[in-house]
């Protein structure tokens, strides 16, 4: 046994035991690229580095073996800073989006291109379950939504958009149709209850969300009708049954709306911020005259919130929506509604409010011909699908199945488990701090029945070259090239079905990117 020092503690170690599965066994997390346990050890991407103390030298930990004495630092400043640049390094070789631009245009962040491939696949019902995590009102967003996720879209270099709103609304309408309405699990009951004042598109919206939290939800509002500015679409853009219908769900799924009711200064205080855990201020783009006398702070244009998470100056009191400054869409008003509700939720567990954060995101702009020519290969080339009933009407099954085929698959199909988005977002990693030049072509491997390559997301760790020489393929993968071009390709020109016949699922998942992943995704 070896006696060293991690982290200014003592460790004994077998003799060959690398500073890497040391450190582990005393709690201390180092992340890894191209190291994955049982295989060879050759430490290409040098995100694992540690610090020898003495030295002061840096070097990968996954291949270094413990030699007695040493002492290590595996978290200091100078190490940190060394893995955020070799992930930018790997970053600045990397071409693919983690996110598709569809699903980061929408405010809610819905995960549009899944719904599209459920609704490809007639799992209609499944689909609709997706958008409800997201989307509080998608029947009535399916009628107005002013579409940023459409405007984002890729097949737009192709040739028209996919109709992302229509297809969200044919799933709403399935469950509208339904003899029994879809509701999303609740969490446990936590017994504390939230007040929400205005019942338009960002109180619906927190109220569901509210409500998934598992806290109890009173909607209060001046009107007669809950629906806020809603009310005033007319007709043939928002059908009245469909603004009823889907504020019925949300009564359905537990909200008590207490209509006819005017919120006066003695009103907030003597009955809200005493009978209530939590009150969220959602009443629109109104005259503020009245809130301030709730002695909440304001700017120019509406309320002030902290930090993005949407808690005021005033104890236990939010504020989403219009309320805070003009929304023209009414998706912003209903994603600020639900990240709102997650910022109360996180209030009501004794914890701070919360501000919404998302993972790293890899982006690499717009498509080439040449591009938009791979990823024709995953999709229709039949243009934009128009209701044969017309668009107030919506798609039919055939229609919205048509329609959802033109999506053109362009997020990753490893958004979860790609240690380079994990390792990424941890450190802070710059994507462009190192770019320089014309960034390398997409190509897609399709020919596999299961696996698609896509090498411009592939960091040449070799991982897949070893697992297919051991799983004894014929033809498996190689290295071709040399330096700064070499990549991992397949020999022979031969198929990529040729060449994974049996190692496919074990080089999927040693793969640390999306650049080997199932068609299916994750």
């Amino acid at each position: 046994m070896l006696e060293i020092k991690i982290n200014n503690k003592l460790i004994k170690v077998k003799e060959g035991t690398t500073v890497l599965k040391a450190a582990e066994s005393l709690g201390i997390n180092i992340p890894t690229m191209c190291f994955s346990d049982g295989f060879s050890n050759h430490p290409s991407c040098m995100v694992c580095v540690v610090k020898d103390n003495k030295s002061g030298k840096l070097f990968p930990s996954c291949a270094m073996p413990v030699q007695s004495g040493m002492d290590i630092i595996c978290d200091d400043r100078e190490v940190t800073e060394a893995r955020k640049d070799a992930l930018e390094l790997l970053l600045s070789d990397h071409v693919g989006d983690c996110e598709a631009p569809c699903r980061l245009s929408c405010p809610a962040f819905m995960d549009i291109p899944k719904m599209n491939r459920l609704i490809a696949d007639s799992k209609f019902e499944e689909a609709l379950k997706l958008v409800k995590e997201d989307i509080a009102l998608p029947l009535i967003l399916g009628y107005i939504c002013s579409a940023p996720c459409e405007g984002a879209c890729r097949r737009k270099q192709v040739d028209n958009p996919v109709s992302i709103c229509l297809l969200k609304r044919f799933v709403a309408d399935i469950d509208i149709n339904n003899e029994s309405v879809f509701f999303p699990e609740k969490k446990s009951k936590t017994n504390k209850k939230v007040a929400v004042i205005g019942s338009g598109p960002a109180g619906l919206a927190c109220a569901f969300h509210i409500l998934k939290e598992g806290h109890d939800c009173y909607i209060f509002d001046k009107n007669d009708k809950a629906g806020g500015t809603l009310l005033n679409i007319p007709e043939d853009e928002l059908p009245e049954k469909a603004l009823k219908d889907e504020i019925e769900i949300i009564e359905q799924f537990g909200a008590k709306f207490r209509l006819n009711t005017t919120i006066t200064p003695e009103f907030f205080e003597n009955k809200l911020k005493k009978e209530f855990d939590a009150i969220v201020i959602s009443t629109g783009d109104i005259d503020n005259s009245n809130l301030r006398e709730f002695n909440l702070e304001f700017s120019k244009s509406g309320i002030n919130t902290i930090n993005g998470t949407y808690a005021t100056n005033e104890d236990k009191v939010f504020a989403c929506g219009s309320v805070l400054r003009h929304h023209k869409m009414a998706i912003r008003a209903l994603a600020q509604g639900k990240e709102a509700a997650f910022s109360v939720s996180a209030f009501l567990s004794g914890n701070n409010p919360t501000e919404t954060k998302r993972l790293f995101n890899s982006r690499f702009g717009k498509l080439t011909e040449n591009e938009i020519e791979e990823y024709k290969k995953e999709t229709i080339l039949d243009d934009r699908t128009e209701p044969l009933k017309g668009k107030l009407n919506g798609f039919n099954k055939e229609e919205a199945i048509l329609e959802a085929k033109r999506c053109l698959r362009c997020d990753c199909r490893k958004p979860k488990s790609c240690k380079l988005r994990i390792n990424a977002d941890e450190y802070g990693a710059n994507q462009k701090r190192y770019l320089f030049g014309e960034r390398k072509q997409i190509q897609k491997y399709l020919q596999h029945v299961e696996v698609v390559y896509e090498p411009e997301k592939c960091i040449k760790c070799g991982l897949c070259i070893e697992i297919a020489s051991n799983e004894k393929e014929l033809t498996g993968l190689t290295y071709i090239g040399r330096g700064f071009n070499v990549k991992i390709d397949i020999p022979f020109n031969k198929s990529l079905n040729e060449a994974l016949t049996v190692a496919a699922q074990k080089c999927i998942e040693a793969c640390p990117t999306g650049a080997l992943a199932f068609k299916k995704g994750e």
